[in-house]
């Protein structure tokens, strides 16, 4: 009996899907955790395999369409089944040409997809397709491109990287799932178009795409003109004209991976001193690490000191100080955009108020001596912070929820998000199911997240499902500080140095270190009372940090 495969949810946040590839043709055989198809959803393009077997009689959805979940992707059965009262269901966006033959009996809305679905494909020369602006993370509503890796003219197989693209979160490659020639760039270096808009056009060399770019309109994007095109069809030649073996430059561009200029910045390495190795003399992490400077550039700095010593005028009666006004404009990062985006949405929507508590550190400063003096372990105050607001947030789920118009959501998970500075911004990679966590786990997890996401490695799904956010400037001597909630949390704990100062105890002035914690509620979720009693508790187990052992 023929099976309907729908529209996997293949994200928790996923509302639709595209087809990037179809890796199974219509009257081939299908085995069980063989991939059907490579499907593009809000987060990532992803393998799906079939769960079934038998012969893939339909496929409901063509490559480059978008359909909502549960929509008819394609139907598995035996070969020569009659599979028409299955597309005559309702439920099968369109009906594909080659499918099936079509019966005598079959009805006429079958007959009209038919004829519809080749008018649709002739819209395309033989061989052509259009790549969009790809979503990268959950948050993305526009790519800048970075780097194009390929120029027009370029042979483009499937795996390549074509482009880096620059997100929200992070700077990420983007690679081709589709093989032929590059004939066609819709977004130049550094400029930020919409998901959705066209990125590029890929085909057999020698196609004629005049019109295509004009034609498309996908998510409304406006996309570059015909002349465009030929713009770019003239600059492989400049290039090369230009191209000097020492600078791996595109068009005054220097070809670097993310992380290859990461580590030039950090070791202090121009770039244009690096000769690169990757594709298309593209310079990769190890050049970097494998580059020896010459010694031409170290003498240059060493002559014009004795001039000025050579001629010192008389003291001026007046001193006028005389410049010029000097000043940089940076552009915005995608990162920098959503960031400013979110936190204006969350200040101006949920009603901020904050909770201050004072908490004695003395007893937890000798925790984390003795625990760290047991061999290959190292645990931060940080690190107890989390774990202290871990086991409170599980006594106290008012203060890890969310608000919805229609409801509040309580969270009975704990997935503590930590504010990582990285050099365009803040991101917020999340511990998930963090009270079951060792602080030794926690430790070791919280400094794997926060050394790539300097680097820029992380996925879209460690920054996501976050039910409560710590933030941490105590290592930059700040004492007290208020947060803006990270949405969709209710709630955000702001931690300040550890300051050793005359405390009260048992009637007695001693010396005493001290620790400032505030909390940023959302007043629609949580009521004072609330937010107080979570910090009694979270006090008590940062006073005393045996308890959380029990």
């Amino acid at each position: 009996m023929a099976i309907k495969v729908t529209m996997p949810r293949l994200s928790d946040t996923m509302t639709e899907g595209t087809v990037a590839t179809w890796l199974k043709k219509v009257g081939d055989k299908v085995s069980e955790g063989d991939i059907l198809a490579e499907i593009e959803t809000d987060k990532a393009t992803m393998e799906f395999e079939s769960f079934n077997e038998g012969t893939l009689l339909h496929i409901g959805i063509q490559e480059g369409e978008t359909a909502p979940v549960d929509s008819l992707l394609a139907i598995i059965g035996k070969e020569g089944e009659d599979i028409s009262a299955l597309l005559a269901g309702g439920d099968a966006p369109a009906a594909s040409s080659e499918a099936s033959e079509p019966k005598a009996d079959a009805p006429a809305a079958e007959a009209k997809t038919e004829t519809a679905a080749p008018a649709k494909a002739a819209a395309l020369p033989k061989g052509v397709i259009v790549v969009t602006m790809p979503r990268l993370s959950d948050t993305m509503t526009e790519g800048t491109v970075a780097t194009w890796l390929k120029k027009v003219g370029d042979t483009v197989a499937e795996g390549d990287i074509l482009a880096e693209i620059e997100t929200d979160k992070a700077t990420m490659e983007f690679e081709s799932f589709n093989a032929g020639t590059l004939l066609y760039i819709g977004i130049q270096e550094g400029s930020t178009a919409p998901v959705d808009s066209l990125l590029a056009i890929i085909g057999p060399a020698g196609t004629d795409i005049s019109g295509v770019a004009d034609n498309f309109t996908a998510g409304g994007a406006a996309t570059a003109s015909a002349p465009a095109a030929e713009e770019t069809k003239t600059a492989p030649a400049a290039e090369k004209a230009t191209e000097a073996p020492a600078e791996t430059s595109n068009g005054g561009r220097i070809l670097a991976s993310p992380l290859a200029k990461k580590i030039a910045s950090d070791k202090g390495i121009s770039l244009n001193q690096v000769k690169g190795s990757g594709e298309n003399g593209r310079i990769v992490k190890s050049d970097i690490e494998n580059f020896t400077p010459s010694a031409q550039t170290q003498t240059a700095a060493s002559a014009p000191a004795a001039k000025q010593e050579a001629s010192a005028p008389a003291a001026p009666k007046v001193f006028v100080p005389a410049g010029e006004v000097y000043t940089e404009e940076i552009k915005n990062s995608q990162m920098r955009k959503i960031i400013a985006k979110r936190l204006a949405e969350s200040l101006f929507t949920a009603p901020h108020y904050n909770l201050v508590i004072e908490v004695s550190m003395d007893e937890a400063m000798q925790a984390r001596a003795a625990i760290n003096s047991v061999p290959d372990t190292k645990v931060s105050f940080n690190d107890m912070v989390i774990k202290a607001c871990a086991l409170a947030l599980k006594k106290h789920p008012k203060i890890n929820s969310q608000w919805k118009e229609d409801a509040i959501i309580i969270n009975h998970h704990v997935n503590i998000g930590v504010a990582v500075a990285v050099e365009d911004g803040l991101v917020v990679p999340v511990l998930k199911f963090t009270d079951a966590m060792s602080l030794s786990q926690i430790g070791g997890s919280v400094r794997d997240l926060a050394g790539r996401a300097k680097n820029k490695k992380l996925g879209p799904q460690e920054m996501e499902g976050s039910t409560f956010t710590v933030s941490n400037l105590g290592m930059f001597g700040i004492t007290e500080f208020n947060s803006i909630i990270n949405q969709p949390n209710s709630a955000i704990l702001s931690v300040g140095a550890i300051v050793e100062k005359p405390v009260v105890k048992n009637g007695q002035i001693v010396v005493g270190n001290t620790m400032m914690l505030s909390l940023a509620c959302d007043h629609r979720t949580i009521d004072g009372a609330t937010g107080a009693q979570f910090l009694q508790t979270l006090k008590q187990y940062i006073e005393s940090p045996v308890t959380m052992l029990a």
